[in-house]
Protein backbone atom coordinates (compact mmCIF):
# COMPACT_ATOMS: atom_id res chain seq x y z
CA UNK A 1 0.00 0.00 0.00
CA UNK A 2 1.00 3.22 -0.83
CA UNK A 3 1.92 5.29 1.80
CA UNK A 4 -0.74 7.97 3.12
CA UNK A 5 -0.12 10.69 5.24
CA UNK A 6 -3.54 11.97 7.35
CA UNK A 7 -4.06 15.32 8.31
CA UNK A 8 -5.63 15.87 11.65
CA UNK A 9 -6.90 18.58 14.08
CA UNK A 10 -5.28 18.50 17.60
CA UNK A 11 -5.46 20.48 20.87
CA UNK A 12 -2.81 22.85 20.79
CA UNK A 13 -4.19 24.62 24.27
CA UNK A 14 -7.15 24.72 25.95
CA UNK A 15 -9.46 27.33 25.03
CA UNK A 16 -10.65 30.28 27.30
CA UNK A 17 -13.92 31.99 26.45
CA UNK A 18 -14.78 31.34 22.48
CA UNK A 19 -11.87 29.14 20.91
CA UNK A 20 -10.07 30.65 18.52
CA UNK A 21 -7.97 28.94 15.69
CA UNK A 22 -4.68 29.17 17.37
CA UNK A 23 -6.20 26.33 20.25
CA UNK A 24 -5.70 24.39 17.47
CA UNK A 25 -3.09 22.83 15.50
CA UNK A 26 -3.11 20.73 11.87
CA UNK A 27 -0.81 18.02 11.99
CA UNK A 28 0.39 15.09 9.78
CA UNK A 29 0.03 11.61 10.54
CA UNK A 30 1.79 8.59 8.63
CA UNK A 31 -0.79 5.44 8.62
CA UNK A 32 -0.19 2.75 8.79
CA UNK A 33 -1.44 -0.58 6.73
CA UNK A 34 -4.41 -2.68 8.44
CA UNK A 35 -3.53 -5.78 9.60
CA UNK A 36 -5.49 -8.77 9.45
CA UNK A 37 -9.04 -8.41 10.76
CA UNK A 38 -8.76 -4.38 9.99
CA UNK A 39 -9.30 -2.03 8.23
CA UNK A 40 -8.65 1.61 6.46
CA UNK A 41 -11.11 4.48 6.19
CA UNK A 42 -11.07 7.36 4.33
CA UNK A 43 -13.10 9.74 5.99
CA UNK A 44 -15.69 12.01 4.02
CA UNK A 45 -17.40 13.64 6.36
CA UNK A 46 -16.44 15.03 10.25
CA UNK A 47 -19.12 16.79 12.72
CA UNK A 48 -18.42 19.41 15.02
CA UNK A 49 -20.62 19.65 18.02
CA UNK A 50 -21.52 21.88 21.26
CA UNK A 51 -20.60 19.57 23.85
CA UNK A 52 -17.17 19.15 22.10
CA UNK A 53 -16.04 22.65 24.25
CA UNK A 54 -17.07 21.47 27.22
CA UNK A 55 -14.58 18.19 26.69
CA UNK A 56 -11.51 21.10 25.42
CA UNK A 57 -11.61 22.35 29.52
CA UNK A 58 -9.89 19.80 31.73
CA UNK A 59 -12.38 18.84 34.38
CA UNK A 60 -14.18 15.84 35.00
CA UNK A 61 -17.67 15.13 33.52
CA UNK A 62 -19.80 12.36 32.14
CA UNK A 63 -16.56 11.87 28.98
CA UNK A 64 -13.48 12.91 29.81
CA UNK A 65 -11.68 16.01 28.52
CA UNK A 66 -9.55 16.27 25.10
CA UNK A 67 -6.15 16.08 25.62
CA UNK A 68 -3.24 18.80 24.81
CA UNK A 69 -2.21 17.03 21.44
CA UNK A 70 -4.56 14.77 21.38
CA UNK A 71 -6.17 14.29 18.22
CA UNK A 72 -9.74 15.47 18.61
CA UNK A 73 -12.58 12.57 18.19
CA UNK A 74 -16.04 12.89 17.39
CA UNK A 75 -18.49 11.65 14.66
CA UNK A 76 -17.03 11.11 11.69
CA UNK A 77 -18.50 9.12 7.92
CA UNK A 78 -15.97 7.24 5.74
CA UNK A 79 -15.81 4.81 3.17
CA UNK A 80 -13.72 1.54 3.76
CA UNK A 81 -10.85 2.24 1.29
CA UNK A 82 -9.13 -1.09 2.22
CA UNK A 83 -10.68 -4.77 4.21
CA UNK A 84 -8.46 -7.38 5.98
CA UNK A 85 -11.98 -7.68 7.61
CA UNK A 86 -14.51 -10.49 7.02
CA UNK A 87 -16.72 -8.31 8.56
CA UNK A 88 -16.41 -5.04 6.30
CA UNK A 89 -15.71 -4.77 2.34
CA UNK A 90 -14.12 -2.14 0.58
CA UNK A 91 -16.54 0.67 -0.32
CA UNK A 92 -18.70 0.07 2.66
CA UNK A 93 -19.86 3.06 4.38
CA UNK A 94 -19.52 3.37 8.09
CA UNK A 95 -20.46 5.61 10.66
CA UNK A 96 -17.51 6.26 13.35
CA UNK A 97 -16.19 8.15 16.38
CA UNK A 98 -12.90 8.69 14.70
CA UNK A 99 -13.12 12.66 14.85
CA UNK A 100 -11.23 15.41 13.03
CA UNK A 101 -9.00 12.99 10.95
CA UNK A 102 -8.99 11.99 7.19
CA UNK A 103 -7.88 8.76 7.42
CA UNK A 104 -8.20 6.28 10.34
CA UNK A 105 -6.98 2.29 10.68
CA UNK A 106 -9.40 0.42 12.55
CA UNK A 107 -10.33 -3.76 13.93
CA UNK A 108 -14.31 -2.43 13.57
CA UNK A 109 -14.63 -1.89 16.87
CA UNK A 110 -17.46 1.06 17.56
CA UNK A 111 -17.87 1.02 13.67
CA UNK A 112 -21.48 0.94 12.15
CA UNK A 113 -22.18 0.24 8.64
CA UNK A 114 -24.57 2.53 7.03
CA UNK A 115 -26.55 2.75 3.65
CA UNK A 116 -26.04 5.66 1.43
CA UNK A 117 -29.33 4.57 -0.11
CA UNK A 118 -31.57 5.01 2.66
CA UNK A 119 -30.29 9.07 2.81
CA UNK A 120 -27.26 10.76 2.03
CA UNK A 121 -24.30 9.88 4.22
CA UNK A 122 -23.97 12.63 6.05
CA UNK A 123 -27.15 12.88 7.51
CA UNK A 124 -26.20 10.21 9.46
CA UNK A 125 -24.52 13.10 11.78
CA UNK A 126 -27.19 14.73 11.63
CA UNK A 127 -31.19 13.98 11.53
CA UNK A 128 -30.51 10.01 11.48
CA UNK A 129 -27.67 10.19 14.02
CA UNK A 130 -26.40 11.53 17.06
CA UNK A 131 -28.56 15.16 17.07
CA UNK A 132 -31.87 13.22 15.44
CA UNK A 133 -31.55 11.02 18.47
CA UNK A 134 -31.11 13.36 20.81
CA UNK A 135 -33.87 15.26 19.90
CA UNK A 136 -35.90 12.20 19.88
CA UNK A 137 -35.31 10.68 23.18
CA UNK A 138 -35.13 14.33 25.15
CA UNK A 139 -39.01 14.92 24.07
CA UNK A 140 -40.22 11.29 23.92
CA UNK A 141 -38.49 10.05 27.15
CA UNK A 142 -38.53 13.62 29.19
CA UNK A 143 -40.84 15.54 27.15
CA UNK A 144 -43.37 13.08 26.97
CA UNK A 145 -45.74 15.57 25.01
CA UNK A 146 -49.47 15.11 24.66
CA UNK A 147 -51.67 16.34 21.91
CA UNK A 148 -52.70 20.05 21.91
CA UNK A 149 -49.57 21.15 24.38
CA UNK A 150 -47.36 23.51 23.72
CA UNK A 151 -44.19 22.91 23.26
CA UNK A 152 -40.88 25.45 23.52
CA UNK A 153 -37.36 25.09 21.56
CA UNK A 154 -34.72 26.96 22.53
CA UNK A 155 -32.12 27.06 19.76
CA UNK A 156 -34.77 26.26 17.04
CA UNK A 157 -33.19 26.28 13.93
CA UNK A 158 -30.31 24.30 15.15
CA UNK A 159 -29.65 20.34 14.45
CA UNK A 160 -30.82 19.02 17.26
CA UNK A 161 -34.08 21.93 17.89
CA UNK A 162 -35.32 21.81 14.90
CA UNK A 163 -36.25 17.89 14.88
CA UNK A 164 -37.60 18.19 18.39
CA UNK A 165 -39.68 21.07 16.55
CA UNK A 166 -40.98 18.72 13.97
CA UNK A 167 -41.24 15.60 16.08
CA UNK A 168 -43.29 17.57 18.20
CA UNK A 169 -45.66 18.56 15.36
CA UNK A 170 -45.77 14.92 14.39
CA UNK A 171 -47.13 14.42 18.28
CA UNK A 172 -49.96 16.90 17.61
CA UNK A 173 -48.25 19.77 19.52
CA UNK A 174 -48.51 23.49 19.19
CA UNK A 175 -44.53 24.37 18.89
CA UNK A 176 -42.96 27.75 19.42
CA UNK A 177 -39.43 28.08 18.76
CA UNK A 178 -36.42 30.66 18.87
CA UNK A 179 -33.35 31.56 16.83
CA UNK A 180 -30.64 34.41 16.18
CA UNK A 181 -31.49 35.43 13.15
CA UNK A 182 -35.03 36.39 10.66
CA UNK A 183 -33.87 34.03 8.22
CA UNK A 184 -33.87 31.54 10.36
CA UNK A 185 -36.93 32.25 11.92
CA UNK A 186 -38.53 32.56 8.52
CA UNK A 187 -36.82 28.69 8.07
CA UNK A 188 -39.01 27.73 11.47
CA UNK A 189 -42.10 29.33 10.62
CA UNK A 190 -42.01 28.32 6.32
CA UNK A 191 -39.85 25.46 5.96
CA UNK A 192 -40.34 23.26 8.50
CA UNK A 193 -43.79 24.64 9.85
CA UNK A 194 -43.99 25.79 13.55
CA UNK A 195 -46.79 27.97 14.72
CA UNK A 196 -45.02 30.51 15.97
CA UNK A 197 -40.78 31.66 15.98
CA UNK A 198 -39.27 34.82 17.13
CA UNK A 199 -35.52 36.18 17.06
CA UNK A 200 -34.18 36.16 20.37
CA UNK A 201 -31.83 39.01 19.98
CA UNK A 202 -34.72 41.33 18.63
CA UNK A 203 -36.39 40.73 21.94
CA UNK A 204 -36.17 43.10 24.94
CA UNK A 205 -38.15 40.99 27.40
CA UNK A 206 -37.70 37.12 26.60
CA UNK A 207 -40.68 36.85 28.97
CA UNK A 208 -43.07 38.95 27.74
CA UNK A 209 -42.47 37.35 24.33
CA UNK A 210 -42.83 34.03 25.29
CA UNK A 211 -46.23 34.90 26.91
CA UNK A 212 -47.22 36.69 23.87
CA UNK A 213 -45.82 33.45 21.65
CA UNK A 214 -47.44 30.96 24.07
CA UNK A 215 -50.33 32.92 26.00
CA UNK A 216 -51.64 29.12 27.06
CA UNK A 217 -48.68 28.87 28.85
CA UNK A 218 -45.67 26.57 28.01
CA UNK A 219 -46.12 22.43 28.63
CA UNK A 220 -42.64 20.99 27.65
CA UNK A 221 -39.78 23.02 27.48
CA UNK A 222 -36.36 21.54 25.24
CA UNK A 223 -34.16 23.35 26.59
CA UNK A 224 -30.65 23.66 24.15
CA UNK A 225 -29.69 27.28 25.92
CA UNK A 226 -30.09 27.87 29.66
CA UNK A 227 -28.89 31.20 31.56
CA UNK A 228 -31.76 34.10 30.88
CA UNK A 229 -33.95 31.30 28.11
CA UNK A 230 -34.43 29.40 31.56
CA UNK A 231 -35.60 31.91 33.72
CA UNK A 232 -38.13 33.46 31.27
CA UNK A 233 -39.66 29.89 30.43
CA UNK A 234 -40.11 29.21 34.31
CA UNK A 235 -42.23 32.32 34.54
CA UNK A 236 -44.19 30.48 31.52
CA UNK A 237 -44.51 27.06 32.38
CA UNK A 238 -47.76 25.29 32.99
CA UNK A 239 -48.07 22.97 36.16
CA UNK A 240 -46.94 19.93 36.11
CA UNK A 241 -44.59 21.01 32.73
CA UNK A 242 -41.39 19.15 31.96
CA UNK A 243 -38.09 20.51 30.79
CA UNK A 244 -35.21 18.02 28.97
CA UNK A 245 -32.39 19.50 29.43
CA UNK A 246 -30.36 18.61 26.37
CA UNK A 247 -27.24 21.89 26.47
CA UNK A 248 -26.69 25.08 27.95
CA UNK A 249 -25.24 26.73 25.13
CA UNK A 250 -25.07 30.58 26.34
CA UNK A 251 -22.65 28.94 29.03
CA UNK A 252 -20.33 27.20 27.68
CA UNK A 253 -17.48 29.56 26.61
CA UNK A 254 -18.33 32.02 29.78
CA UNK A 255 -15.11 33.03 31.97
CA UNK A 256 -16.80 33.67 34.94
CA UNK A 257 -19.27 31.58 37.37
CA UNK A 258 -22.92 33.27 36.52
CA UNK A 259 -25.73 32.83 39.10
CA UNK A 260 -28.58 30.44 38.56
CA UNK A 261 -32.06 31.38 37.23
CA UNK A 262 -33.45 33.81 39.87
CA UNK A 263 -36.51 32.14 39.81
CA UNK A 264 -36.07 28.42 40.37
CA UNK A 265 -38.25 28.72 43.20
CA UNK A 266 -41.65 28.61 41.34
CA UNK A 267 -40.28 24.75 39.68
CA UNK A 268 -42.13 23.68 43.47
CA UNK A 269 -45.39 24.94 43.06
CA UNK A 270 -45.69 24.37 39.56
CA UNK A 271 -44.33 21.06 40.10
CA UNK A 272 -42.07 21.08 37.16
CA UNK A 273 -39.67 18.12 35.70
CA UNK A 274 -36.17 19.40 34.59
CA UNK A 275 -33.89 16.69 33.82
CA UNK A 276 -30.68 16.54 32.25
CA UNK A 277 -30.03 13.75 29.93
CA UNK A 278 -27.01 12.30 27.83
CA UNK A 279 -28.04 10.60 24.71
CA UNK A 280 -25.21 7.80 24.83
CA UNK A 281 -27.15 6.30 27.69
CA UNK A 282 -30.43 5.67 25.19
CA UNK A 283 -28.45 4.08 22.67
CA UNK A 284 -30.85 0.92 23.73
CA UNK A 285 -33.65 2.98 21.43
CA UNK A 286 -31.40 3.54 18.50
CA UNK A 287 -32.95 1.00 15.88
CA UNK A 288 -36.41 2.34 16.90
CA UNK A 289 -35.27 5.96 17.04
CA UNK A 290 -34.19 4.72 13.03
CA UNK A 291 -37.36 3.28 12.06
CA UNK A 292 -39.64 5.95 12.90
CA UNK A 293 -37.81 8.49 11.69
CA UNK A 294 -37.36 6.49 8.50
CA UNK A 295 -41.01 6.28 8.66
CA UNK A 296 -41.37 10.40 9.29
CA UNK A 297 -39.22 11.20 6.29
CA UNK A 298 -40.46 8.66 3.91
CA UNK A 299 -44.39 10.48 4.55
CA UNK A 300 -42.28 14.29 4.13
CA UNK A 301 -42.89 15.15 7.68
CA UNK A 302 -39.06 15.57 8.67
CA UNK A 303 -36.96 17.97 6.70
CA UNK A 304 -33.33 19.35 7.54
CA UNK A 305 -30.74 21.88 6.82
CA UNK A 306 -26.95 21.32 6.87
CA UNK A 307 -24.04 23.95 6.93
CA UNK A 308 -20.87 22.23 5.10
CA UNK A 309 -17.31 23.77 5.46
CA UNK A 310 -15.32 22.61 3.02
CA UNK A 311 -11.67 20.99 4.02
CA UNK A 312 -10.68 19.02 6.93
CA UNK A 313 -8.24 22.51 7.58
CA UNK A 314 -11.01 24.74 8.19
CA UNK A 315 -12.77 22.62 11.14
CA UNK A 316 -11.93 25.03 13.64
CA UNK A 317 -13.46 27.68 11.90
CA UNK A 318 -16.37 25.40 11.61
CA UNK A 319 -16.62 24.75 15.17
CA UNK A 320 -16.18 28.21 16.52
CA UNK A 321 -19.02 29.02 13.99
CA UNK A 322 -21.28 27.21 16.55
CA UNK A 323 -20.78 29.56 18.86
CA UNK A 324 -21.66 32.73 16.67
CA UNK A 325 -24.50 31.40 14.93
CA UNK A 326 -22.95 30.72 11.63
CA UNK A 327 -24.85 27.31 10.98
CA UNK A 328 -29.13 26.60 10.17
CA UNK A 329 -28.91 22.80 10.99
CA UNK A 330 -26.04 20.25 11.65
CA UNK A 331 -22.60 21.96 11.33
CA UNK A 332 -20.52 19.97 9.12
CA UNK A 333 -16.97 19.56 7.41
CA UNK A 334 -16.73 17.97 3.99
CA UNK A 335 -13.00 16.57 4.29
Amino acid sequence: MKEIISREIQLRQRPVGIPTEGNFAIVEVAIREPNEGEILVQNKYISVDPYMRGRMNDHKSYTPPFQIGETITGGSVGKILVSNSKAYQAGEYVLSFAGWREYFVSNGEGLTKIDPSRAPIQSFLGALGMPGMTAYVGLLNIGQPQEKETVYVSAASGAVGSIVCQIAKIKGCRVVGSAGSDQKVDWLLNTIGVDGAFNYKKVDDLSAELQRQCPDGIDIYFENVGGEHLEAVLFNMNPFGRIPVCGMISQYNQTEPQSGPQNLGVMIGKRLLLQGFIVSDHYDQFPQFQTDMAKWINAGKIKWEETIVEGIEHTPQAFIGLFTGENRGKMLVRV
